[in-house]
């Protein structure tokens, strides 16, 4: 956990998709063309993304 806020500092698929308003297979998409990626965990290979990587990403796109 981050200690500023509740919020873990790596989001799930579903966390990132409510953190910036966008569906779960909007999220998808931008991993597979490279606008943004996620990190990988696992054999599963279950979707992360960094809260300051989601943050920028929201500035830029600002």
């Amino acid at each position: 956990m981050n200690a500023k806020n509740d919020e873990p500092e790596y989001l799930t698929l579903a966390q990132a998709s409510k953190f910036l308003q966008v569906s779960q297979p909007t999220l998808r998409n931008w991993d597979r063309n490279g606008t943004l990626k996620a990190f990988r965990l696992g054999t599963r290979k279950a979707m992360r993304y960094k809260k300051a990587d989601l943050i920028k990403f929201i500035e830029k796109s600002n």
